[in-house]
């Protein structure tokens, strides 16, 4: 047939096995195109310039120094923060450095300790001065209550705080103090009670007359009494 014998131009491969005059200028003419194409791909990626990918910095710092012509001048502004300034602006008080560790001692021995509750050292006012020598002759407030004698004289504790004793809810109809009668020390509550009772100045009376007992003044009350208490002729 006709179309059995046809040979295809542009195929490497001929019918023989040979390969024509055009078709090796076509293979020719193809593999220059293909170098120049290869050659154009370099030479543009070689002439395009490579750029780096920007990177945001932030908002930069202000210069300190601006220059204004040929005078160069600094913002003061900027030289310390506002801590700094204010520390550098204020008073400074110089202290003593033995002066400084002493009032250091003595903060830290201003309590007695967490061990014990951290009681604060004795701020010995009059009212508690009183208050601590009733305490030491406690034992002549009450006759019917027995207390261990105490020599030598009263010397404040080291460590000490007076507070006030706070009513239980079963206190108010059995033990409640009314405010009336209620003092702010003991001395108060002592004297309150002796305007009651009259104990004391009795006591005072009876010792009197025991130290006055075979005195001067002794025999002569006891004559006035004598001879106020005898009538001739009765």
């Amino acid at each position: 047939m006709a179309g059995q014998n046809m040979t295809h131009v542009g195929s490497p491969v001929a019918g023989d096995g040979d390969l024509s005059d055009e078709q090796i200028d076509q293979l020719l003419a193809r593999a220059t195109d293909r170098m120049q194409q290869a050659d154009a791909a370099v030479e543009g990626d070689d002439k395009k310039p490579y750029t780096f990918p920007k990177l945001n910095a932030g908002e930069l710092e202000k210069p300190y120094i601006a220059s204004k012509g040929a005078v160069a001048s600094v913002d003061p502004s900027r030289l310390l923060d506002d801590k700094d300034r204010k520390q550098a602006n204020s008073i400074r008080k110089v202290e003593d450095p033995l002066t400084a560790k002493k009032a250091a001692v003595e903060k830290q021995k201003a309590t007695a300790g967490a061990d014990w509750y951290n009681l604060p050292r004795t701020d010995l006012t009059p009212e508690l001065k009183r208050d601590l020598q009733l305490l030491k002759m406690r034992g002549v407030l009450d006759p019917h209550r027995h207390y261990k004698k105490e020599g030598g004289k009263m010397q404040a504790p080291e460590y000490s705080q007076v507070g006030t004793i706070v009513e239980g809810p079963t206190e108010f109809y059995t033990g409640r103090i009314e405010n009336k009668k209620r003092k702010r020390t003991f001395v108060e509550e002592v004297l309150s009670g002796e305007q009651e009772t009259g104990r004391f100045k009795r006591k005072y009376g009876e010792l009197q007359d025991k130290k006055g007992s075979g005195k001067k003044a002794f025999y002569k009350a006891l004559k006035a009494q004598r001879k106020g208490g005898v009538k001739k002729g009765g």
